[in-house]
């Protein structure tokens, strides 16, 4: 089976976005929850996944990851949000 992986924005209670990338978003949201995510999550609990989007290759999500997190202003990623 070949391996997927997903990008991955997350809301936060400060009504924030994290975005990220992992083979198993569920798995990583708890990660986050638990506080053995990323240093942002520690700092901003997460609430809940808000989008995710599934790659055939980790060079491809991590190209819109940096995408996500670079290039798009909040509007923009609330835009792609509810367009998803």
């Amino acid at each position: 089976m070949a391996e997927k992986y997903y990008v991955y924005m997350l809301l936060t209670e400060r009504n924030t976005l994290y975005c990220g990338y992992s083979d198993d978003v569920e798995k990583r949201f708890n990660e986050h929850l638990s506080g053995k995510g990323a240093k942002y999550t520690r700092a901003n609990k997460p609430l809940k996944i808000v989008y995710k989007k599934e790659f055939s290759t980790k060079s491809d999500a991590q190209k819109e990851e940096y995408r996500i997190k670079h290039k798009l202003s909040k509007k923009q990623k609330l835009e792609l949000i509810n367009t998803n």
